[in-house]
């Protein structure tokens, strides 16, 4: 599973919107939008916010972990 589906999944869990999620990220809600639609790949630094916010580790955020 890609990233970008991830994102999607963690999202949904929460019952969460886009906007709600880039708010709390401090990013822009396009910005999030294009992480979750494939079209952009976050930094380092933005995926050690979304593990800390979704309270799960990078491995499994990068599909690397089930």
């Amino acid at each position: 599973m890609e990233i970008n589906e991830r994102l999607k999944e963690l999202r949904a869990e929460r019952c969460m919107t886009l906007k709600q999620v880039a708010e709390h990220l401090e990013i822009s809600l396009s910005a999030y939008a294009s992480y979750e639609h494939g079209t952009r790949e976050p930094s380092i630094t933005l995926i050690k916010r979304m593990c800390q916010f979704y309270e799960v580790s990078a491995g499994y955020l990068l599909g690397l972990e089930d």
